[in-house]
This record gives C-alpha cells, sequence and structure tokens, in this order.
C-alpha cells in the first residue's frame, strides 16, 4: 500500500442560501484558488479530480458536468463523479493514487439545499416501491429513530440536546459556521417539536455550501506539506435499505467500518451526524469513549449537502496539520438513517 495523505482542505462558509446557480460552481471557485494556492500547485499539478453531488439537489441530470467549469477548459484533467457525498469520491481518489497511476489527486463536493423541498427530495433516496410512495420526510424518519433509542434507553431528550450545546458552542470558534453560540440545555428543552421527539436545535440546518480536499502520496505529501495527515484506515460498508431489516437504534456498517479502518485510539473525531441523536449512536457504534467529538461544530452547526462528509474528514485532517492531534477520525454517511458509513483514520508523523 503507498503512503496516501491529505495535505490540503478549504471549504466554503456554510449559509442558508447563496444567490449561484445549482452546479456549484461560483461556491468552487474560490475554494480551488484557496487549497491550491496554499499548497504553491497549479490545476495543471493535480493528477486526478474526483467529486461528489446530487442531480435529484440540483434538478437536473447530469449536473456535475457543468461544475467542472470550475475546474476550467485548458488543460485537460482526469476526472470522475459519485452521486453521494464527496468522502466517497475521496475513497475513489485514494484507490487511484494506490494504483500508482498518479501521486496527487483533488476531491470536492458541493451542494445547495436551499433551492428546492429538502425534506421532500431527500424522500427520493428510499426504496422506490413501498416506501418512497408515502413520501416520508427525512425529519419524520429521523424522529422514529429517535424516539426507538429513548423508548430502548439509550438517550434521551436532555442527551440529545446536550449534543446541541456543545456543537453550537464549539463552532463559535469556526467562522465558517452556519449556527454558533451559548445555549443552555434547559432553555431548548422549552422550544416545540418539529418532529417528536426532534426539536429544531436537533436536526442539522438547511445549509448551502462545498469543501474540497488534496490528496498526495509519497515524498510528495512531504514536499507540501509539514505535517501530512497520513490515511492509515479507510472502510465504508452499507446496512440494508430497508428499515423493518434493520435495528435503528444502532449501525453495523459504522461498527464494522470503524473495526476495519482501525478506530482505536483516535484523539479527535469529526462525525457526521445529521441529528443530535445520531451522534450519540454513532459514539456508540465506533466505540469512541470519552474523546473530542466535533471541535468544528459538526453538521448541526452546518450541514452542505454532499459536502458535510468530506469537510468532516478535512475538519479531522486540520488537527494533525496543525500539530494539535496525532490520530483523528473523520466520518461520512449517507443513505437514510445512517444506512451507509464511511470512516478515515488519519495519522501524524514526527
Amino acid at each position: 500500500m503507498r503512503d496516501v495523505a491529505v495535505v490540503g482542505f478549504a471549504q466554503t462558509p456554510c449559509v442558508r442560501e447563496t444567490d449561484g446557480t445549482t452546479n456549484g460552481v461560483e461556491m468552487l471557485v474560490p475554494i480551488f484558488q484557496e487549497v491550491l494556492g496554499g499548497l504553491g500547485l497549479t490545476k495543471a499539478d493535480i493528477g486526478f479530480w474526483c467529486s461528489g453531488s446530487s442531480d435529484y439537489l440540483a434538478g437536473r441530470a447530469f449536473s456535475f458536468v457543468s461544475a467542472v467549469d470550475a475546474i476550467g477548459a485548458f488543460p485537460p484533467v482526469a476526472e470522475s463523479h459519485v452521486e453521494m457525498d464527496a468522502a466517497w469520491a475521496l475513497y475513489e481518489a485514494w484507490v487511484k493514487l494506490q494504483c500508482g497511476e498518479i501521486d496527487t489527486a483533488l476531491v470536492y463536493g458541493f451542494g445547495k439545499s436551499s433551492a428546492g423541498q429538502l425534506r421532500r427530495v431527500m424522500a427520493m433516496q428510499l426504496d422506490p416501491y413501498v416506501v418512497t410512495p408515502l413520501w416520508p420526510d427525512s425529519l419524520g424518519l429521523a424522529g422514529i429513530q429517535a424516539r426507538m433509542g429513548i423508548e430502548s434507553g439509550l438517550w434521551d431528550e436532555r442527551d440529545m440536546a446536550s449534543v446541541a450545546v456543545r456543537s453550537r458552542a464549539a463552532a463559535m470558534s469556526n467562522p465558517l459556521a452556519q449556527l454558533s453560540g451559548t445555549y443552555d440545555v434547559d432553555e431548548l428543552l422549552a422550544s416545540d417539536y418539529v418532529a417528536d421527539p426532534l426539536r429544531r436545535h436537533d436536526c442539522a440546518p438547511i445549509t448551502d455550501g462545498a469543501a474540497t480536499i488534496v490528496l498526495a502520496a509519497g515524498d510528495r505529501a512531504r514536499d507540501l506539506c509539514d505535517r501530512p495527515a497520513w490515511i492509515t484506515g479507510f472502510e465504508h460498508r452499507v446496512d440494508s435499505p430497508s428499515f423493518g431489516a434493520r435495528d435503528l437504534t444502532t449501525s453495523p456498517s459504522a461498527v464494522a467500518a470503524g473495526k476495519a479502518a482501525g478506530a482505536d485510539g483516535v484523539e479527535v473525531a469529526e462525525l457526521h451526524a445529521p441529528f443530535s441523536h445520531q451522534e450519540i449512536l454513532l459514539r456508540q457504534a465506533l466505540g469512541l469513549g470519552d474523546i473530542v467529538i466535533n471541535p468544528s461544530g459538526g453538521v448541526l452547526a452546518g450541514n452542505p449537502m454532499f459536502a458535510a462528509g468530506l469537510a468532516r474528514i478535512g475538519e479531522a485532517a486540520r488537527r494533525v496539520h496543525d500539530g494539535s492531534a496525532s490520530k483523528v477520525l473523520g466520518h461520512a454517511t449517507s443513505g437514510p438513517l445512517l444506512q451507509q458509513n464511511l470512516v478515515c483514520v488519519m495519522e501524524g508523523r514526527e
């Protein structure tokens, strides 16, 4: 296996709505300039480009092709795309680097959630025969999962509110966060439900945004970054799409991905948990114990669809880059109710 590391990361501010188009170009051009400029690279130095987005979110077929305009027409590039969170595009780029054909790759993801009715759009990922025709929205489904966990004694509404309080407090040090501030658990618990037992603070906000990561292999990584975040474990697994065939109070795919990636001993974890109870569930599934979770604020502070998982890996890598942690974990999820889970473990080397 080749040594591959995250050497660069950039993301847009997480905002409720942008004026740009759904193809992401307006969001991507500035962060491409930021991440490449910070590494002293040009577009011609990138061996492979890979993106993650959704045509359903954009409202038209092959929307990712328009996003390639952010790269530019010249020089020609090798490019690929996944119809899911860009964390899976990162996995594809990592595999490409393992093949030895390239030494650098740039991965990006983007989403303009404000362009449509997100709760309705998300229903399109469900079983097209027996579930989607009922049009259950994402908040309602998450409410069912949260209620099952409460009735099983795994968490309660106060535990969920505590996650939101900590996330928004952590986001105060993140200038790109959408939601931040100092809150009190009792204050949050006094608010109205949006999908019992979920309140608004339990749910990730609708967010427009994009993120990008640069990967490099071997000596190229050492040349580009003083302290690369070396990927020592990378795995993704998937559970059944049938809700009736799954125990929604746990996540076997997260358990398996965490074990395969070597999650033991991590000091910091960035978890892609769009609902407060899912952070509790993932902490248990990954066996994280009492460590720092989501120091960036996580997706409860800003949730750019199809870029949020990639951003979790980038935020975790930053802790290695700045020397504040030696072993970190970035997590991404896709599909309904934590159906698919990806774990990326990174370490610094002296």
